[in-house]
């Protein structure tokens, strides 16, 4: 008896303890089935935001002379795409967020082109038209992607959760990410970045289809005038008959195209030839490394020169001889400059050969690539011109080295410096001298795609030259770097750049080395 009394009143006493545990237990159970249901929501709402974008965000409209699609979609980083069918593609950064747009060029409305061929003063009339035609279709198409991913994310919520409430939650979450993602593109839209656009397409439609540099001014309207000019552009190309136009240069504008590294590599003079007739190019400028051995067979190679008719403005690299530069300096329209000075299409041009000879292992020992000796050469050489350009009775516009190394003196003495010899394009600031004019350093790849090297490696190297714009002051004010990939030369990827305002220090690092001009001067390049 009184044994059972103890056990009644032990189970009385844990009566309150089991209850606590309980609770415990089904709080955390409850927290749990929150945290769950809360994800659920989320990737629910993700979701249809993602299929809502992907299967509404599409409009037709006309914009000018075209019928027009334009297409919304998500992305990693925001940006607009212009394809302009079959001639390319226009890249433009136009803006940020998580929002790709796609405008794309599509058939022409027959009335129109009709009206376009007869009148040609109804093309300025249709570019004026483009600006209202593009905003009125992005408006619609915004509304309509975000109607898309709402509408969507409900039907996807209902059938999944099959209750009220996470339905809505989902589509509330679905509205303020798609307006979110919309409101960042509208509030970070930079109507700029159609002046600096990446071309993709034929070679032979850049120059028309990405503009004159004689357009690129300070006093442009921004993205009306802009866009106005691109849809006259492309409605031009559309409506002519018999070949795709190419404007003529403004009046003092002077067009130099930067080569170098050829590497005895003939397709680079095909592709040379292309680009010396459609962007209507004033000077060619030849950085070095026109052969590999600078040898006697080799000189048939240089013949090319004579055919482009245009001046083309000279200085060795490491693997062209003396002997080279001489069957250069006999071409009628060659200029061979050795520590010297030129002016060509009024521009004043200095330039210094490589003071190396790869093939002769006196002036470059085998494995000599960075010691003391081949640093002394190569910056000495460009101190050399550096004194050179400095007692010269003309201010210089442009200096020539070939091994980017060399360019570290000549900060301060010229507003540019071309090279090559790395078979990597780069542009960069030299380390500026104190109360001397900026310098800025532009160095080309490969025009040659590193000859038979270029072969060696998974891709070949791809063939890149850069068409300089200079204005009446005979400074740079834009520059488009083309670059040729893959099996064939229909291909090119074009990209123009603006000068802005100079800045002070290097855009891209130099490596400094204290071998000879102090802190200025960069490490000499391997031999290439």
């Amino acid at each position: 008896m009184d044994g059972q009394e103890n056990e009644q009143r032990g189970t009385g006493h844990d009566a309150p303890a089991r209850r606590e545990r309980r609770w415990r237990r089904d709080g955390r159970a409850g927290v749990v089935r929150r945290v769950g249901v809360v994800l659920a929501v989320l990737l629910v709402g993700l979701a249809g935001t993602v299929i809502g974008v992907f299967a509404g965000g599409r409009v037709s409209t006309d914009i000018g002379p075209f019928r027009a699609d334009l297409t919304l979609a998500p992305a990693v980083q925001g940006s607009t795409t212009v394809d302009i069918p079959p001639l390319g593609a226009l890249q433009l950064n136009s803006h940020d967020g998580p929002t790709h747009l796609t405008v794309g060029l599509g058939a022409l409305d027959q009335r129109k082109t009709e009206a376009l061929i007869d009148d040609p003063a109804s093309i300025s009339r249709a570019s004026q038209s483009a600006v209202e035609d593009v905003r009125n279709g992005v408006m619609r198409l915004g509304l309509r992607t975000l109607g898309a991913a709402v509408l969507v994310t409900l039907l996807l919520a209902a059938l999944v959760f099959r209750d009220t409430r996470r339905t809505a939650w989902a589509g509330g979450l679905a509205l303020a990410v798609t307006a979110g993602s919309l409101g960042l593109a509208v509030g970070t839209i930079r109507p700029q970045a159609i002046e600096e656009p990446r071309y993709e397409g034929l070679l032979v439609n850049a120059p028309a289809i990405v503009g004159d540099a004689r357009r690129i001014a300070n006093d442009y309207t921004r993205y009306a005038e802009q866009l106005q000019r691109l849809v006259g552009n492309v409605s031009q190309l559309y409506t002519t008959v018999s070949a795709l136009p190419v404007y003529e240069p403004a009046p003092g504008t002077t067009r130099v195209l930067h080569v170098s590294d050829m590497h005895l590599n003939p397709t680079g003079w095909q592709l040379i030839r292309t680009v010396v007739e459609q962007f209507g190019i004033d000077v060619v400028i030849d950085t070095g490394d026109l052969t590999d051995w600078g040898s006697e067979p080799e000189a048939s190679y240089v013949g090319s020169i004579g055919l482009l008719k245009k001046p083309y403005v000279y200085i060795r690299g490491n693997h062209d001889s003396p002997r080279t530069a001489a069957v250069v300096a006999r071409q009628p329209n060659a200029v061979v400059l050795n520590n010297s000075t030129t002016t060509v299409a009024g521009l004043t041009i200095a330039g210094i050969g490589d003071p190396r000879f790869t093939p002769d292992k006196e002036t470059s020992p085998a494995g000599s690539g960075l010691t003391k000796q081949v640093a002394d050469q190569v910056i000495g050489a460009g101190e050399q011109l550096a004194a050179t350009v400095t007692s010269a009775p003309t201010p210089v516009n442009i200096a020539l080295v070939h091994d980017p190394a060399s360019a570290g003196p000549l900060s301060g003495t010229c507003p540019l410096v071309l090279a090559g010899h790395t078979h990597a394009r780069q542009v960069s600031k030299l380390p500026q001298v104190p109360g001397k004019q900026p310098t800025q350093l532009m160095v080309e790849g490969s025009t040659g795609g590193a000859g038979l090297r270029g072969l060696e490696g998974e891709k070949p190297t791809p063939l890149s030259m850069t068409v300089l714009y200079f204005d009446q002051q005979k400074l740079l004010q834009a520059y488009d770097d083309i670059t040729v990939g893959g099996t064939g030369q229909a291909q090119v990827n074009l990209e123009r750049h603006v000068i802005q305002e100079p800045a002070k220090g290097a855009d891209v690092p130099v490596t400094a080395t204290p071998t000879r001009g102090g802190p200025e001067s960069v490490s000499p390049s391997p031999t290439r």
